[in-house]
């Protein structure tokens, strides 16, 4: 393990957390010390439920350690079911809780409670949250699935899916269901259980029933739907809808599966992203420098989307979802980068740098990082903070998804060009912030400036000319000249940290402690060559 500041991923409890808050009738027993209550505010908090997750804690304290907290779980559950009367459990323990290996599941069955009662070995010090929510989901599939059923004969009959993924904090979940459910309906397919969100115990028992399955979230429900291929005999469609194109083959797809015409729902497909990239202000966008980051299914499809619809060149993609890596590779390799596969943000921040890129699509962590290097950005991806679960409708699947992504991507460009313009001009003699409206300004006789006229600036002082240095100090930055400085801002803002980079670099290989406005250029010179 390794200590740090930001983390893309909780332990695998959270993940759990995750699967039980989505859940309704699902009560989750987990065996911790007390103050690993916070993960309550995840939810309450930063997704903004109006109940808290249900989930009860043992809270054990330093004291309890020499007693017998096995017998602590076990009063604990009892009273769990005495007070929700859940139709099924899941018990477990957090990372603290699993060094005293007290084996929750084996103290749970021996209570021999009237529901089902799903033990789960989550090993927080090998694997993470996303991993902890699609082993707690396979687990309650397999466990409460129950035996295959004889489905009716397809002919004469509506055809019927499971929406399978969506969880309690996950990125955009709630509006992107709406989105596909609105689909399906237009294909004339039924949804028979939607899970783990919105779903009862009982619900998952009629999993069986659909036809097939379709996987929105592969990180959570990849190994669910797998078993169900398997115990059932249901396929199973992956192709996760963000962005026009994938929306287009996945909706060919569940039509394929379904045996109905897929025709009406693409004829006028409601999108404006292929429409404004047929335009001839999207020649503005064309061939700019995106990195992209986050959890493998956006990171993948948001990256597809960059490159192949909106004409951006990927010059970084990577994820935090090990288990993801060698699709993320591959995808990285047909843009002939390699893929940033880490769950350590200094490592992301390295390879942004690296990369110059003019817009970063990444979590939370990668906003702090592109505001730090003055770098448009914008979030794709989980782990976000509450400005990213809106009150509005904003999904990033479908159709309608690819709208909000045309937005997501192409409105920090614009507006940093904006912002790019404005500092441009802002020391400019007629248009700075102090200067008079051009039709007021005027040079009086007596030569005193207008009214409300700045006075024009003085000429900068020559700059000193360059010192050599020898030895240790010569490793260290050098400082920059007032004039080489202001040159520097005239850059373009998504530019400007590679040139002071290449600036830098070019005075420290040449001993140079200061640089000079002849310093810069000699720097573009060189680099450009």
């Amino acid at each position: 393990m390794q200590l740090t500041v930001w983390t893309y991923e909780g332990p695998p409890h959270i993940g759990a957390m995750r699967v039980a808050t989505a859940m309704e009738g699902l009560h989750y027993v987990l065996h911790a010390p007390q103050g690993d209550t916070y993960a309550d505010l995840l939810f309450t908090m930063i997704e903004r439920r109006a109940k808290r997750p249900p989930v009860t804690y043992t809270t054990f304290q330093a004291r309890d350690l020499g007693g017998d907290t096995a017998a602590l779980f076990k009063d604990v559950v009892a009273a769990a079911y005495e007070r929700f009367r859940p139709q099924a459990m899941i018990v477990g323990a957090s990372c603290t809780a699993e060094l005293i290996q007290d084996d929750p599941g084996g103290l749970a069955k021996a209570l021999g409670l009237p529901i089902p009662v799903i033990p789960l070995e989550l090993p927080a010090y090998q694997k993470k949250e996303n991993w902890g929510a699609s082993e707690t989901f396979y687990r309650l599939v397999r466990a409460l699935s129950g035996t295959p059923v004889e489905r009716a004969p397809v002919d004469g009959r509506r055809r019927s899916c499971n929406l399978l993924g969506p969880t309690a904090l996950g990125f955009r979940h709630r509006d992107d269901l709406i989105e596909i459910r609105a689909i399906l309906d237009r294909l004339g397919i039924a949804v028979n259980v939607v899970a783990p969100s919105g779903a009862t115990p009982a619900d998952l028992g009629q999993l069986g029933e659909a036809d097939f399955n379709i996987v929105l979230y592969p990180e959570i429900a990849r190994a669910a739907a797998q078993f169900l291929e398997k115990a059932h005999g249901q396929p199973f469609v992956e192709t996760v809808p963000i962005g026009v194109g994938a929306t287009t083959r996945f909706v060919e797809a569940v039509a394929t599966l379904a045996g109905v015409d897929p025709a009406p729902v693409l004829a006028g497909a409601p999108s404006r992203l292929p429409w404004y990239s047929r335009s001839v202000d999207s020649t503005y966008l064309t061939g700019k420098r995106v990195f992209v980051f986050g959890d493998a299914t956006h990171a993948l499809a948001i990256a597809r989307v960059a490159a192949h619809e909106i004409g951006f060149r990927l010059v970084g993609l990577g994820t935090y979802t090990r288990e993801f890596a060698r699709e993320v590779r591959a995808e990285a390799a047909l843009h002939g980068i390699e893929a940033t596969i880490t769950d350590d943000y200094l490592d992301v921040e390295a390879a942004i740098q690296a990369a110059a890129p003019e817009l970063v699509l990444g979590t939370q962590m990668e906003r702090h990082v592109a505001k730090r290097l003055g770098i448009p950005c914008a979030v794709i991806s989980a782990p976000v903070h509450v400005q990213d679960f809106p009150a509005r409708h904003s999904p990033q699947m479908g159709f309608e998804g690819a709208n909000v992504l045309f937005d997501t991507l192409v409105h920090p460009l614009m507006m940093g060009l904006e912002e790019h313009l404005l500092g441009m001009f802002r020391d400019d003699p007629e248009f700075h912030d102090g200067a008079a409206p051009s039709h007021l300004g005027h040079r009086p006789s007596d030569g005193t400036h207008a009214v409300g006229r700045a006075p024009a600036a003085s000429p900068l002082a020559p700059a000193p000319a360059p010192i050599r240095i020898e030895g240790e100090a010569a490793i260290q930055t050098a400082s920059w000249a007032p004039d080489a400085e202001k040159e520097l801002k005239k850059i373009p803002f998504f530019v400007r940290g590679k040139a002071r980079a290449n600036a830098e670099r070019y005075a420290r290989e040449r001993r140079l402690p200061l640089i000079t406005l002849e310093t810069l250029y000699d720097a573009k010179a060189h680099f450009s060559r």
